[in-house]
């Protein structure tokens, strides 16, 4: 049965984060559209786009897929693009324009991306006339066709498929797109090498047409989707067999992805096989040595067998990476800190 990833947009990450300047957001805010698109049964979409280059603007091409119309506005101006460049497996579209006078944005680098870096993205979730900004930080990076794909703990809301996602000095780092169905969803952004790619594409690749029958590699059958969309409703609905056999053959398929190692950890963990759980979580730990969810999983481990110097020390480690680590983890531990008394 194949499982939807629905595309929506962002809001706000509940763990305090260090937010950008109003100045640096205002100003980015100049490049980013909002795209109009007309269906074949009379309908009509939004999405986001960036500026990325001079009369270039970059969204997701499930926005335009099969579309008999385009248009983006801003500053209640209207352009009709002249051309489109599609990397239709990556959902990845550009669209070239004449004579739109809007400032592209600097392109950064998703390939020097860590764990809990903070970010912010700015689009159009909802519909809304104005931009707005959402803030959040990288759960996860996913190595994906000479790229990664980064998923962030801010959410997304129809509307905001092609938000460009920034690092703190207002660089591109990638492109919002897809997430994972049902709640506590994964949402997932495109990388900005992607990005620079298909800007360095021949002019010859461009094409006056939005038809295609290509999907997205996020919209394959399940056995083809990358391993880390396959591992996530087994690991959110407890399927523990499910999850092992999975996160198996992930770890066959990509022996260097902590990601891979942690999640098999995680089955492992779950099945009762503690002593094998820790093996694979410390591989992780190898291969990335500050991957939050690892040190989270070892430090559950620790506190079920109560180890306390083991516990104290993952707890050091969590607030190595980031204090918001170690209080994520501190809540976890102790949710009934967090509940509000009820009044009788």
């Amino acid at each position: 049965m194949r499982l939807a990833f629905m595309v929506l947009g962002l809001f706000f990450s509940q763990i305090s984060i260090a937010e950008p300047s109003s100045d640096l957001t205002y100003k980015l805010k100049a490049s980013v559209v909002k795209v109009h698109v007309s269906t074949k049964t009379g309908g009509h979409g939004v999405g986001t786009g960036v500026v990325v280059a001079k009369d270039l603007v970059a969204t997701n091409c499930h926005v335009l897929a099969n579309a008999t119309g385009v248009k983006i506005t801003k500053f209640g101006d209207s352009h009709a693009p002249v051309s489109l460049r599609a990397d239709w497996k990556h959902d990845l579209c550009i669209l070239r324009f004449q004579y739109v006078d809007l400032a592209p944005v600097e392109l950064g680098d998703s390939e020097q991306l860590k764990y809990e870096q903070t970010m912010f993205s700015i689009g159009f979730p909802g519909g809304p006339p104005k931009p707005q900004v959402s803030h959040g930080k990288i759960k996860a990076l996913y190595p994906l066709d000479n790229g990664q794909v980064v998923r962030t703990d801010a959410s997304f809301v129809m509307g905001a498929s092609g938000s460009p996602v920034f690092d703190n000095d207002g660089k591109l780092i990638a492109i919002s797109t897809f997430k994972s169905p049902g709640r506590g969803a994964y949402f997932y952004n495109i990388p900005v090498k992607w990005v620079k790619e298909l800007l360095a594409a021949p002019d010859s690749v461009e094409t006056t047409s939005m038809k295609t029958d290509d999907s997205p590699f996020w919209d394959a059958l399940e056995e083809n989707r990358p391993y880390f969309m396959r591992v996530v409703l087994p690991y959110q609905h407890d399927k523990w067999d499910e999850l092992y056999t999975v996160a198996q053959a992930w770890v066959k398929a990509e022996p260097t992805s902590a990601e891979a190692h942690y999640y098999l950890g995680v089955a492992q963990d779950k099945l009762g096989n503690i002593a094998l759980a820790k093996t694979l979580f410390a591989k992780a730990l190898q291969l990335y040595p500050q991957h939050p969810a690892t040190l989270h999983a070892l430090g559950n481990i620790a506190k079920r067998e109560d180890n306390q110097p083991e516990l104290n020390r993952l707890k050091m480690a969590m607030q190595e990476v980031n204090n918001d680590v170690l209080t994520e983890f501190n809540e976890a531990m102790n949710p009934a800190v967090n509940e509000t008394p009820s009044v009788q």
